[in-house]
């Protein structure tokens, strides 16, 4: 018996797990443990534990397949590759438009949006970090420089005091969540501020409910409170940022009296928590998509970033802004450039420069320096026809994406569609052509996690059938359409790498015998003699003049709210046991521990409704309705509802509003819309 352990990184969410996988006659039979993995030391949540159920299911794609009179045949790559070649070569680039994956390695993703750069002409480029943590890279590199997490997940561990703001760290990255308790067992004081009572805030040492998207109004007061107290850091304000006395004056008017009429934070609450938390020696703040997924997600994350400024809370063990990623590899595809904005390394298509030296290096012509559009715009074009061509590389926005109706009518306008995935997705049911790509554990290459750490995933088993690499699929395409072949000719994963070294400055200094190491680094690694960075802004912000921003912001709340018709705001969750609907519910056993969603609804809510527990309701609002067994609950704030997003049949993203989008992110409002829920005809 043939037995081997195959060390990788779980495939689901940002935290960036190692794991063995354990191979039996060339088949992936079960995980154990990594101890030696130094963010998870051998230990794993549910998704985790169970992720190999997914690979070798029945309902794998094995073969490209292509859709005639309304019904998909099997063909051939020749062919497949052929008609999509056809296709992109027939319209306009502007009127193409590319969703890259951000669970797919680097190397996946970078060749992605090299194949759309070069060979078709368009920087219509996204992924889902649009839709998770968009606000995260725009807004901690306005205050910061640079759009990711400043800390190591090992550094909470050091801190008097950790801030938690929209983060359910024990059910969405369980992982972290062991590493917050580690350090409220260390002595840390534990604040959760959350509009529901999550497993998170039940461990902490003070629960702070309000109102979603009030974020804005609750970081000013805690502003307020310091300054008017005088715990600022003065020395820090002075040497390390600008921009300060802007923020004061606007910070002043919150009194903790005006927004607990905002937040529903009484104002003594306010002032105790802004007090300790400027007192503490090392206060870290963790947040994750409960304050990013808002029309204004970019100022909530700002806000975070003046909040640490303005008590030196940066640059040090146990401080920091810690935003929690929610994919496995969202951080890498943001650093790939799979942006309609940035090359890889986040230097800007807009740049005249920059263009230059990136065509330079690729050896191409002139590249356009005008942005792309982002996944919700791609939508809104193509629902309009102006968006004719859309490839979607591993994601599946009819599950995903705000207003699913508006997303089903989007696809169904389009002239040509493309989806390449692992399985038929309900987005791929919607497409011209599907081809069948590898899984993650049937590749080599890297995946970057939330804390900037740049590991290997290692190849465990053979893909099924005729399934193929992301980045050679991308290769053969290329040569297809008579791209020159020194552009797209690679012999490996590392191939790619060593390429996406000497276009992203931040990892110039990786090579795969310093990767090999449970460690691996964290970007920026300027070298190979560099030691890799797992705290950043130690001496200085990453803005050329080394100055971190304050961005003074004023409350301006959900642009959907509550009336009449629509009493309640919904806002959406995942769940300990599920990720996307595609991989998660294909595993037998996290499917039968959450086989279906829930409507969480107050106690108080569900009595003047005349709802009882498990009953189902309707749930509707301005896009749509659905029907969901009602949980009641007093673990949610009165007049707020919630409902998980993995499941199909009661999809909250019926519910959600598209035309709610951050102008600063492009970040449609997930956490905010207005609902209203009803008995069903019949029930008593």
């Amino acid at each position: 018996m043939d037995i081997k352990y195959v060390p990788t990184i779980c495939p689901y969410c940002g935290v960036g797990c190692g794991m063995n996988l354990v191979v039996k006659d060339e088949k992936v039979v079960g995980i154990e443990p990594w101890k030696r993995h130094p963010v998870n030391e051998g230990k794993l949540c549910p998704k985790g534990n169970f992720c190999y159920e997914i690979i070798h299911r029945e309902d794998r794609l094995t073969t490209p397949l292509i859709k005639e009179n309304g019904e998909f045949r099997e063909a051939s790559w020749d062919e497949a590759y052929d008609l999509i070649a056809s296709k992109l070569g027939a319209y306009d680039p502007n009127e193409i438009g590319f969703f890259c994956c951000a669970r797919s390695p680097n190397e996946n993703i970078y060749v992605n949006q090299k194949f759309a750069r070069i060979v078709v002409g368009t920087h219509n480029i996204d992924h889902c970090a649009r839709l998770c943590h968009g606000p995260t890279v725009a807004g901690l590199a306005a205050s910061f420089g640079s759009g990711a997490m400043t800390n190591s997940y090992a550094s909470f561990e050091d801190a008097d005091l950790i801030f938690s703001i929209g983060a359910n760290s024990l059910e969405a990255h369980p992982l972290v969540g062991r590493k917050l308790m580690r350090a409220k067992m260390n002595g840390a004081y534990f604040i959760v501020a959350d509009p529901r009572y999550t497993p998170t805030a039940k461990q902490a040492d003070q629960y702070v409910p309000f109102k979603t998207g009030t974020d804005v109004a609750l970081m000013n007061a805690m502003m307020n409170v310091i300054i008017s107290e005088g715990l600022e850091d003065k020395e820090f304000i002075e040497k390390r940022t600008k921009n300060y006395e802007e923020l004061k004056e606007v910070v002043s008017k919150y009194t903790p009296e005006m927004a607990e009429e905002i937040t529903q934070v009484p104002a003594d609450v306010i002032r105790d928590i802004a007090i300790k938390y400027a007192k503490a020696d090392k206060a870290a703040i963790v947040y994750s998509l409960g304050i990013t997924e808002h029309s204004h997600g970019v100022d909530n994350v700002m806000q975070t970033a003046n909040l640490a400024m303005l008590t030196g809370n940066i640059g040090r063990l146990g401080t920091g802004v810690n935003p929690l990623r929610g994919q496995n590899n969202v951080q890498g595809a943001c650093d790939m450039g799979a942006l309609p904005t940035d090359y890889p390394g986040y230097r800007k298509v807009a740049d005249q420069e920059v263009m230059e030296d990136v065509t330079c290096t690729w050896g191409c012509s002139d590249l356009e320096c005008e942005p792309g559009l982002k996944i919700p715009e791609m939508i809104d074009a193509a629902a309009k026809g102006d968006l004719k061509v859309l490839y979607i590389t591993g994601e599946d926005p009819m599950i995903s994406d705000p207003d699913t109706h508006h997303v089903e009518e989007a696809l169904n306008n389009l002239d040509f569609f493309v989806v390449q995935d692992i399985f038929m997705t309900d987005t791929a049911e919607f497409a011209d052509v599907v081809l069948p790509a590898a899984c993650w554990a049937e590749q080599e290459g890297t995946f970057t996690n939330g804390e900037r750490r740049v590991q290997l995933i290692r190849k465990a088993v053979d893909a099924p059938g005729e399934s193929k690499y992301d980045w050679e699929i991308f290769c053969d395409l290329a040569k297809k359409m008579g791209a020159d072949p020194e552009m797209f000719t690679y012999e490996s994963a590392q191939d790619i790498f060593e390429e996406v070294r000497t276009v992203t400055p931040q990892y110039a200094g990786m090579n795969r015998e310093r990767l090999e190491r449970p460690e691996a680094l964290h970007w920026p690694c300027p070298s190979e003699d560099h030691p890799g960075t797992p705290m950043m802004h130690v001496e200085k912000f990453a803005h050329p003049d080394g100055l971190g921003i304050f961005m003074p912001l004023e409350e301006q709340g959900p642009m959907e709210t509550p009336d009449d018709e629509y009493p309640l705001i919904l806002t959406t969750t995942r769940i300990l046991f599920h990720y996307h609907a595609a991989m998660t519910r294909r595993a037998a056993t996290l499917d039968r521990e959450v086989p279906t969603g829930y409507v969480e609804i107050n106690t108080e809510d569900a009595a003047e409704l005349g709802i009882v527990n498990k009953e189902k309701v309707k749930v509707k609002s301005r896009r749509g309705e659905i029907e969901i067994p009602a949980r009641v609950t007093d673990d949610i704030v009165k007049g707020i509802v919630n409902i998980p997003m993995h499941f199909k049949e009661c999809s909250a993203n019926i519910l959600t509003n598209a035309a709610a989008i951050d102008p600063k992110s492009g970040m449609p409002e997930y956490k905010a819309c207005a609902v209203a829920i009803s008995k069903m005809e019949g029930s008593k």
